[in-house]
């Protein structure tokens, strides 16, 4: 904040600058908490000053030495009271005070280091197959319809974790839902496409909580989505890795029967 800036708040709200400086002025104060708290500590004297004009001022000067002005002058001063601008100032100081206490409230919300999106869960709901019979509650088909795609079930017999995955056709390549459950926590996991060509891409990756999902902890199963430009007939498997702090991955769960 200017010192120029500063001293244009008994200016504004004397109102005696012009259109262009008091546009300035504004936009300075909608960002300057300063001028804001000076500006409505100013209000209340510029509701007793509103009665008085410069103009007429100096109109009672002149009195002194023609008192026949007198009685023009307090009729003039009567009827050029700005009461219009004192009601523009408290209405733009109420403003700056509600601004001021939202932007507050948020970022108390938001904090100062927001924690990095993470997947999240979702209670799943019963849904209805094609053929009319009830889905498997479990299904990710939140909702809605059930999630498209030809399903793979896999259990890894070492980890224990358990997924679900669709495999959807798309003119761009693959789309994949993700259902895991049995994943224990706090880790960091990545989905991994395994071409048949031996090459290989990360598709997806996310943290999991301390309860981990699908588990005692948290009974809720992860369920998440990713797509690939790899067509369903060139991948060979997929994998849910665990990623560790070094950057060294090893397999959680696999699906091969693709």
């Amino acid at each position: 904040m200017s010192r120029a800036d500063h001293m244009d708040v008994a200016a504004y709200a004397l109102g005696v600058l012009d259109a262009q400086d008091a546009e300035r002025f504004e936009e300075h104060l909608a960002t300057c908490w300063a001028c804001a708290a000076e500006l409505e500590t100013m209000v209340p004297v510029v509701g007793l000053l509103s009665g008085i004009d410069g103009e007429a001022m100096a109109a009672l000067e002149q009195t002194h030495t023609d008192p026949a002005l007198l009685d023009r002058t307090l009729v003039a001063v009567r009827r050029d009271r700005r009461r219009t601008r004192v009601r523009q100032l408290l209405a733009t100081a109420a403003a700056v005070v509600v601004f001021g206490g939202l932007s507050g409230v948020a970022a108390g919300m938001l904090g100062d280091d927001p924690a990095p999106p993470q997947a999240v869960p979702t209670q799943a709901a019963p849904s209805v197959a094609p053929s009319g019979e009830p889905g498997n509650p479990n299904d990710p088909g939140v909702g809605g319809e059930p999630i498209e795609g030809d399903q793979h079930n896999a259990t890894d017999p070492g980890t224990g974790v358990q997924t679900t995955m669709w495999l959807a056709r798309k003119e761009y390549g693959t789309q994949i839902a993700v259902q895991l459950s049995r994943l224990p926590g706090p880790r960091t996991c990545r989905l991994v496409v395994v071409r048949k060509d031996a090459t290989s891409e990360v598709i997806s990756s996310w943290s999991v909580p301390v309860g981990g999902y699908g588990t005692n902890q948290n009974q809720l199963p992860l369920q998440l989505s990713a797509s690939t430009w790899t067509p369903v007939r060139d991948i060979d498997k997929l994998q849910v890795q665990s990623v560790d702090a070094n950057g060294v991955a090893s397999t959680l769960v696999t699906v091969d029967d693709i």
